[in-house]
Formats: C-alpha cells, sequence, structure tokens
C-alpha cells in the first residue's frame, strides 16, 4: 500500500515488486498475490493499460490505517479484554505517558459522550 500511496500515478504489478524487493526479498508470485488481495478487499484498483495491469490505492492512508487499527485491536481484545487493557496500560505507562494521559483523556470524553 505505501508504494502506490507515494506513487504518482498508477503502478504495474512488475514495477511494485521491484521497488519492494529492495527491502522485502519476495517472489513476484507472492506479490502479485497480495496485489491481488488488496484489490479483493477494495484496498486497491486495478486497471489495464497498454495491456498492463496497473494498480492504485482506493482508500486514503488515514482510512486504511484506521480500519486496519481497530481490527488488529479486536483481534487483540478477543484474547481477554480485562488483561490486554491492563497490558497496554503498563506499557504506555513505562514507554510513553503522554500517550497514556491522552488515552486517558479519551477515555474521560467517551464516557462522557455515553453518559449523555
Amino acid at each position: 500500500m505505501r508504494l502506490c500511496w507515494d506513487a504518482a500515478a498508477p503502478l504495474t504489478a512488475r514495477e511494485i515488486h521491484e521497488l519492494l524487493r529492495e527491502d522485502h526479498p519476495v517472489s513476484p508470485l507472492t506479490s502479485t498475490t497480495v496485489l491481488n488481495r488488496l484489490v479483493r478487499k477494495g484496498f486497491l484498483s486495478r486497471a489495464r493499460v497498454s495491456g498492463r495491469l496497473h494498480f492504485s490505492p482506493r482508500v486514503e492512508e488515514t482510512d486504511f490505517v484506521s480500519q486496519a487499527s481497530r481490527r488488529a485491536v479486536e483481534g487483540i481484545l478477543s484474547l481477554g479484554a480485562e488483561a490486554v487493557t491492563a497490558s497496554i496500560v503498563d506499557v504506555l505507562a513505562e514507554r510513553d505517558p503522554e500517550q497514556l494521559a491522552e488515552l486517558a483523556r479519551l477515555i474521560r470524553r467517551k464516557l462522557k459522550e455515553q453518559d449523555g
């Protein structure tokens, strides 16, 4: 997705693979499989131009990150919300007290909204 967001124009599968393999040694088949899955999920569009398939993003980066973050959190919470919540608070307290304070602010705001 990053490569498509950063591109000035739609990219072919080959162009994406060449850029991708600079940092990730994957086969062309793997690259193409991932691109096709992203198309099926609605994150990329695919169009044939001059006989080649070109890929471009269908979603903005911020929307994609928001959706992916939500799915990740929902998956993690399925392990047990109480333990996961405590772990998040502990890790934020150790690594980023400012972010912990921001989390507390967001929680207070959400609770006020629910109370009405």
